[in-house]
């Protein structure tokens, strides 16, 4: 089917500046989206205030703005170059949210211009907390308990009905921000009333906490004729509520039944139809482990920072696919029949990067507030060996015990049955084992032999002593998380990244680096990859 004829002219709105949440995976999509417009023939103007972008390189686009990204900037450039539409979902959240202030104002309608991909109110079904849930129960959907707040006192109250722990998620922010997860009230009332301040619509949700549960993501794909497409799914290494930017994932999911699988494919599918979305969407949703029981975390109605990953682990050019059906193609007559696109014949493992020894202060335990500032790709045959080549690629030592070395454990409560098995295979390759008191109890009660070892706090000699030896290869830490720079735990773990140490702070990390120390692959036996013959040109 030929393209609209009415599009002639389109405006790109970039990510910006690049900051935690909202990196070069957003300057990937824009200049992705950038070169499909001009190859349809469409002339495409561009504006960004970041230079240090590919997107902003002269040949990208037609007409290219290097601006503040603020409304009445986007108001004279759509005055002076008069587009036809705007494609708003390529550049980040911050495009949508540019884009719906300039509705909002009435001034694409007094202008003429079109929002491509998403309506004004689909944006505001999925970004706006209260819709999104109202749309979710339309649908059936199942939805965590939660409710949308916009004062302080709502939320205090709300968090005493459900029980806490409680997780804050602020309405159209990126990459988590300002939300967390909340213990108690002391902790709601910091995190809350610092969401309700980042929110441009000062709204949060509040929402019980299923810390634990499994995510597990969809990218799918809809045209203008309600044609879908599931491009790939990925599960998180890492469980629910720890975000989804600080978590290793792994496409195509690994320990989902099938039913499981098209179980929640079918409700990716159901939403991105009943939102009208054309274009890409991605689907976020939380498992409940051993059981069928699954909740919608989230939809984001515009590029996801795994467009690059997934594009180039599938082979799909997902930003091409979105930018055509944008224009007017059907899915089947650009080669993407309806249905599943066949997984490519690698597995793929996203591994984030971090840059703690930078950011001074700066808890290292990870949450629902993402805190990456990079990720590398793993590329193999099989996950155990893509996995290896994640971890490696991220900066992860794998070292070879010496008669001295050591690991040092302080783990909360929840998370101390999980880590006896951790333990016990790094006793058995010949570390000795050191913890703070009730960690070390708790290991020694179940046959891991481990010698306790006084806090931050506590006399010398002391952790900080033990850390500073130069014997630590691992420092795995999980207790108490907070924004209080005096904690012993934060200040453990800050010391950590102080002196190299690795310092792991989720279960399930733990147990793949551990897995991965134990095994007898080797990086120099495992196959290298292109990725260019994984792409199949339709």
């Amino acid at each position: 089917m030929p393209k609209d004829p009415r599009i002639k002219k389109v405006l790109v709105i970039g990510s910006g500046p690049i900051i935690i949440g909202q990196a070069a995976e957003f300057d990937y999509s824009g200049t992705q989206a950038c070169r499909a417009l001009k190859s349809e023939g469409i002339e495409t103007v561009l504006v960004n205030s970041n230079p240090a972008t590919i997107m902003t390189d002269p040949d990208i686009a037609d007409h290219v703005y290097i601006e503040p990204l603020t409304a009445e900037v986007v108001e004279r450039i759509i005055e002076k170059e008069k587009p036809d539409a705007i494609l708003p979902n390529l550049g980040g959240q911050m495009g949508l949210n540019l884009s719906m202030e300039l509705a909002r104002s009435g001034f694409l309608d007094r202008s003429g211009v079109r929002l491509l991909a998403c309506k004004p109110d689909t944006i505001d079904r999925a970004e706006d907390r209260q819709l999104f849930k109202d749309t979710m129960e339309k649908l059936n959907q199942p939805c965590i308990p939660s409710k949308v707040v916009e004062d302080l006192d709502s939320a205090m109250a709300f968090a005493d009905v459900i029980g806490y722990p409680v997780i804050v998620r602020p309405a159209f922010t990126m990459g988590g921000t300002g939300g967390g997860i909340c213990e108690n009230p002391e902790k709601l009332h910091e995190i809350a009333t610092n969401g309700l301040r980042l929110s441009p619509i000062h709204q949060i949700l509040v929402e019980k906490c299923i810390a634990g549960w499994k995510e597990i993501e969809y990218e799918v794909m809809r045209d203008h004729k309600g044609n879908v497409i599931t491009v790939c799914n990925m599960e998180n290494l890492d469980p629910v509520g720890i975000h989804t930017g600080d978590s290793v994932v792994v496409a195509p999911s690994q320990t989902l039944t099938d039913h499981e699988y098209q179980m929640l494919r079918t409700a990716a599918l159901d939403i991105i139809t009943e939102l009208g979305i054309e274009g890409g969407c991605n689907c976020q949703f939380a498992l409940k482990p051993d059981s069928f029981d699954y909740a919608v975390i989230e939809v984001n109605p515009r590029s996801s920072r795994t467009v690059p990953y997934i594009s180039k682990v599938t082979g799909v050019p997902m930003v091409d696919l979105a930018v055509r059906c944008c224009l007017g193609e059907k899915l089947a007559d650009m080669g993407y029949g309806t249905g599943l696109h066949p997984n490519a014949p690698y597995v793929a493992v996203k591994v984030p990067v971090f840059s703690f020894e930078k950011l001074h202060g700066v808890d290292t335990q990870f949450g629902p507030e993402m805190k990456s500032t990079g990720e590398v790709l793993g590329i193999a045959p099989n996950y155990h060996d893509a996995l290896l080549k994640g971890l490696i690629g991220a900066g992860y030592t794998f070292k070879t015990p010496g008669p001295a070395s050591c690991c040092i454990f302080t783990v909360k409560d929840s998370d101390k049955p999980e880590f006896v098995d951790i333990a016990w295979k790094l006793k058995s390759m010949g570390y000795k084992l050191y913890g703070t008191s009730g960690t070390c109890a708790w290991l020694n009660k179940h046959m891991v032999p481990c010698n306790e070892v006084r806090n931050m706090s506590g006399e010398s000699p002391n952790i900080v002593d033990l850390l500073q030896s130069g014997l630590v290869d691992y420092v795995f830490s999980t207790s108490a998380k907070g924004r209080d720079p005096k904690r012993d735990s934060v200040r453990l773990r800050r010391k950590a990244v102080e002196l190299s140490i690795p310092c792991i702070t989720a279960v399930d990390t733990a147990n793949a680096l551990v897995d991965c120390l134990r095994s007898d692959h080797d990086l120099k036996n495992i196959p290298l990859v292109d990725i260019a013959t994984l792409y199949h040109k339709k």
